[in-house]
């Protein structure tokens, strides 16, 4: 009874987080006509390192150890990521940006058995080769309308692929409290680098303003969503094997989409929907076949990078 009680919670944790995580995209396609995506990324970061900083100081182990060279590299990544997945923003309805960034698991299946010589069937490839036509069906006519941009999701998944694989590297010696703090410093200082560099060069999606106070509000909103919903994330696939809660988080396309219709008027056509459901099918299916091979388990029982493995962390 216990354990039913704690997988509700768990999915009912999940769904809410994948419910708010919607919110920072929201802000940063509302801020793209006047801070770049570039600022915008930092100011994520800034925040996420402010605020989880308390919660760094209640952890135990040292602070420098020999794989620091791994959390700099894993926050270049999701920095890049997140830049990418922004920058997307100013030419995309948040749904598609999305929809089309959740070929990300299929990526990290992919690379990992390139990169790590893990074992896929060929149920799993075929999965993953209609997920990509998945997403090749809402990248079409978007590429039309706004060429490259309509990519900047694509580069998003693959930098947040190898951020992943670095995190199963990690993720089995370190704290989450310090893994995402870490990210957050290292990812602060790819976009310092990344702004400096855009600013003395007139590189657009890398120009700094001073905020308004009304815009500082949004983006310190932007990073507490951003923290908090994927502190409940790691709090969910505490409770919760990951092949149970995996799924649930396609529910972010659902936020997504009531938000892109309240803020922007914007609602997925029928080909986009299309699209949408060959990526979130062929993804339920990759999620279930790897239930299968590595067996159902939880966040610290171990199957490496557990805890980080699930959408979007912008």
């Amino acid at each position: 009874m216990r354990a039913n009680n704690e997988t509700g919670q768990a999915i009912a944790i999940m769904v809410v987080a994948m419910l708010m995580l919607p919110g920072i995209d929201a802000i940063a396609k509302w801020l793209s006509g006047s801070i770049s995506s570039g600022q915008v990324t930092f100011s994520r970061f800034l925040f996420q390192v402010l605020l989880m900083f308390p919660l760094l100081l209640r952890t135990r182990g040292k602070w420098f150890t020999a794989t620091l060279w791994l959390h700099a590299a894993r926050g270049f990544f999701i920095a890049a990521a997140t830049l990418l997945f922004f920058s997307s923003l100013a030419y995309l309805p948040i749904a598609d940006a999305i929809s089309i960034f959740f070929i990300e698991p299929l990526l990290v299946t992919l690379l990992s058995a390139v990169l790590l010589g893990e074992t896929v069937g060929w149920r799993r490839i075929l999965a993953i080769s209609i997920g990509f036509l998945g997403s090749i069906i809402i990248i079409r006519p978007t590429f039309g309308n706004v060429g490259w941009p309509a990519l900047y999701p694509v580069g998003a998944a693959a930098c947040f692929s190898f951020y992943i694989l670095l995190t199963r590297k990690l993720v089995t010696g370190e704290d989450p409290i310090r893994l995402q703090f870490n990210a957050g410093v290292f990812g602060l200082m790819t976009m310092s680098l990344a702004l400096a560099i855009g600013t003395r060069h007139e590189i657009n999606v890398l120009q700094v303003v001073w905020p308004t106070t009304g815009q500082w509000l949004l983006l310190a909103a932007l990073g507490f969503i951003a923290t908090l919903g994927h502190l409940l994330v790691v709090l969910a696939f505490k409770r919760a094997p990951v092949s149970v809660l995996a799924p649930f988080q396609y529910v972010e396309i659902i936020g997504a989409t009531v938000l892109g219709f309240i803020f922007f008027n914007d609602f997925p056509d029928p080909v986009t929907w299309i699209g949408i459901l060959v990526i979130v099918g062929s993804g339920v299916y990759v999620f279930h076949r790897e239930a299968i091979v590595h067996g159902t388990t939880r966040v610290g029982s171990p199957r490496p990078g557990a805890s980080e493995s699930h959408g979007p962390q912008r």
